[in-house]
């Protein structure tokens, strides 16, 4: 009999937004590398930063396309852009920093902007290592999600803490969502294009930085990361 063939793994497209300095770039160091830089050693990012990520959902092969985007106003038309196709956002605040929490609203206006209803969201709170200086409760960051609609979690680049359960809660909300998967639905000006997310020009930046061998096994079908 010939071999089955494997099935091409699912595209989700991610995006991290979040005022400056609250760990948008630790948060995705420490899931894709496991990794956590210092704060003193670690640098704010310039414009977008982008990371392909595999992960199993329910039996099923997904590959995360996860933009990490800067938080300082002056990159705000840049970054734009870059939510045409997201259908996942994860929304970053420092339970230790009450004006990135209180920044939130604005953050939840440009999503208003930018994406389609559907696209799930999620509202981490990170640095809990920073108890001892805690400006947010767990209860205000989690009123403050159920009112928007969103998930929530709290976590921390630095120990680990909930990191994972940041990406694994939200893949499996944007699986369990079928309109994040109609083809007719994204017909509009929401396309999520399946997770790959084309930048203004058509240009699809998935895959961008693959060599050789990896760019022939994305073309097979497999993870090219």
């Amino acid at each position: 009999m010939p071999p089955t063939a494997v099935p091409p793994p699912i595209n989700v497209k991610l995006l991290l937004i979040g005022n400056s300095s609250v760990g948008k770039s630790s948060l995705l160091l420490r899931f894709s590398d496991e990794q956590w830089l210092p704060e003193e050693e670690s640098s704010a990012t310039i414009g977008v930063d982008f990371r392909v990520h595999k992960m199993e959902v329910n039996g099923k092969r997904v590959k995360l396309s996860i933009w990490d985007t800067a938080g300082q106003e002056r990159f705000r038309t840049i970054t734009s852009s870059y939510y045409r196709g997201a259908q996942g956002i994860i929304l970053v605040y420092d339970v230790a920093n009450r004006e990135s929490f209180e920044a939130l609203p604005r953050w939840y206006s440009e999503l208003e902007t930018y994406v389609n209803e559907s696209v799930v969201k999620i509202l981490v709170g990170n640095k809990v290592d920073k108890e001892f200086s805690r400006q947010v409760s767990t209860t205000e960051g989690q009123t403050f999600a159920h009112k928007m609609n969103s998930l929530f979690i709290e976590a921390s680049a630095k120990t680990a803490v909930g990191v994972n359960d940041v990406f694994a809660e939200l893949v499996q909300k944007i699986m369990d969502t079928p309109e994040l998967w109609d083809a007719d639905a994204n017909r509009g000006g929401q396309n999520t294009a399946h997770g790959n997310g084309g930048v203004p020009g058509g240009v699809q930046v998935v895959g961008l930085n693959l060599n050789q061998q990896e760019q022939g096994a994305a073309q097979d079908g497999g993870c090219a990361c």
